[in-house]
């Protein structure tokens, strides 16, 4: 899998459909209407988000490993 890192990561949910709710330091926190589920995305520069995080914030937000 691609590692991406979080400022890179934030465009993929808002391109389906999660919107920005508030930033929290470094963590933009994302919603979704009609779901309970959030999501908060490190934004830390450039570094890559760790694999772990990044498909557990992929299978949450619905987006594919094609999608990177």
């Amino acid at each position: 899998m691609k590692a991406v890192s979080g400022k890179r990561f934030r465009a993929l949910p808002e391109a389906r459909g999660w919107a920005l709710r508030r930033i929290n330091g470094s963590h933009h926190i994302y919603a979704v209407s009609g779901n309970t589920a959030r999501i908060s995305v490190p934004v830390h520069g450039n570094a890559p988000l760790k694999i772990g995080l990044q498909k557990h914030l992929m299978k949450i937000a619905g987006i594919e490993e094609s999608d990177l």
